[in-house]
């Protein structure tokens, strides 16, 4: 199946109107448009430059990033941050931004467990994306787990058979597949964890080399 002729973005065709990140950021500070800023503590909008050549995209801040207000500052930020220098790709080069806004969790004792938002909360917040990816026009889309490629191209793309792929779907900026760092910190086995880092700082020199040309 050729997938950049069979999917398209799921990114709502209308999105927000804004000349700027910065204009883009401060229309988001009040979003209600899906219910998960009724308990997150903050809006955590994307940061990076503003002609940045590569988006990275996540699916939804933390704990951390809900109270700091800054996206990827968490453990898997933190990784993330170790995998983009192993790679070569410099963090401070790229705009970083999640699917989802606002942290969604489960509240377990004094603890805020991740929870995993649904393909309702995904679409509604593709408001925001699809507007932060037409202020930017960037080279290429690193898409970081399955809710933020469900974000960018839609159900029929799936993770595990297009993970270190980069698609070219039509009117979008390619997309290179792969995992979120977050998975890896979910790997108790050291071999299977070493191995599966190794796979991914190696797509994301995939991406240091094609916003290289």
């Amino acid at each position: 199946m050729n997938i950049a002729a069979s999917v398209g973005p799921a990114l709502a065709l209308e999105v927000a109107d804004a000349q700027s990140i910065a204009e883009l950021r401060h229309q988001a500070e009040g979003c209600t448009r899906c219910d998960l800023y009724r308990n997150a503590t903050q809006i955590v909008f994307g940061e990076g430059p503003g002609a940045a050549e590569i988006v990275l995209v996540g699916e939804q801040p933390g704990d951390q990033e809900d109270v700091t207000g800054r996206p990827f500052v968490g453990p898997a930020g933190r990784l993330l941050d170790a995998c983009l220098e192993e790679a070569g790709l410099d963090r401070r080069r790229c705009y970083v931004t999640n699917a989802v806004k606002h942290f969604k969790f489960t509240p377990r004792g004094k603890r805020r467990l991740h929870a995993k938002p649904n393909a309702g909360e995904i679409r509604r917040c593709a408001w925001w994306l699809g507007a932060e990816l037409n202020i930017l026009q960037p080279k290429l889309v690193v898409s970081l787990g399955a809710s933020a490629l469900y974000a960018l191209l839609g159900p029929k793309a799936k993770l595990t058979p297009e993970r270190g792929h980069i698609l070219h779907p039509a009117n979008h900026p390619p997309v290179l597949v792969t995992i979120h760092p977050s998975f890896l910190l979910r790997v108790r086995d050291e071999a299977e964890r070493h191995r599966l880092h190794l796979e991914f700082v190696s797509d994301l020199h995939k991406a240091a080399e094609f916003g290289a040309r």
